[in-house]
């Protein structure tokens, strides 16, 4: 949970974070006070069935991003009901129809390839309501671990805000290079993150081989961080 007014929104906007195509909580509900994120972990049967080599992406875990993230959504769509029956103004971005993804491609040489950024980001707001940091992966360390799902939505509704138990962007990463290793694209390396070209590349192969579902999620399995915040980041 965060304050719609938490000056970290305003850090989104930056070139080098999301940019100015971000929009604020209340440039999406002009009466906005709260935003709410959450976290759906994988279950441990849905992590466990794709710990195997690249070869193959498990038929659990191809369930779990697509059916999972239908889930999410009829989730979120009942917590909106839940907060107009207080009588709440709320706003759901990511199933808004002003939502949108901004591709900007990279000076030549960049490792990260290009600049692939949404105007609601729900890995960020859940860095800013407290929910965890960021790893090499672009994927966000959690409690719980990196292998799951978020979601989240902005209310008029005046809610306490959570405490970020951390102050950088990447405190809970211990840079292992585990995740590099797990990799079938080749497209994580330590001095430039995730290059989203090769990962692109990658998953739009496996919604050939898998559709109508696709995923990987490779980087995420057999990590330290699959399932909590690694020992010694804590």
């Amino acid at each position: 949970m965060s304050r719609a007014d938490d000056p970290i929104y305003l850090t989104f906007k930056e070139k080098d974070v999301i940019g100015d195509n971000f929009l604020l909580p209340a440039e999406w509900l002009p009466e906005a006070r709260s935003v709410i994120s959450f976290f759906l972990p994988f279950t441990e049967s849905v992590r466990r069935s794709n710990r195997g080599g690249p070869e193959s992406i498990s038929p659990e875990w191809l369930h779990g991003r697509i059916e999972g993230q239908a889930c999410i959504t009829d989730f979120t769509k009942k917590l909106k009901s839940y907060f107009e029956s207080r009588g709440s103004r709320v706003c759901v971005p990511a199933l808004d129809a002003r939502f949108a993804v901004r591709t900007t491609a990279l000076p030549e040489g960049d490792p990260k390839g290009v600049h692939i950024a949404s105007n609601w980001s729900e890995r960020h707001i859940a860095y800013a309501s407290g929910l965890g940091t960021f790893c090499l992966t672009r994927g966000l360390i959690t409690a719980k671990g990196v292998a799951g799902r978020f979601g989240s939505l902005i209310v008029s509704e005046e809610i306490e805000a959570d405490e970020r138990p951390y102050t950088g962007v990447y405190d809970y990463c211990s840079r292992c290079g585990a995740c590099i290793r797990r990799c079938p694209a080749g497209a994580i390396s330590l001095e430039g993150g995730k290059n989203q070209i090769r990962c692109k590349q990658w998953m739009d192969l496996m919604k050939k081989r898998y559709a109508p579902r696709y995923g990987c999620g490779k980087c995420q399995i057999g990590v330290p961080c699959e399932s909590g915040i690694p020992a010694g980041r804590r």
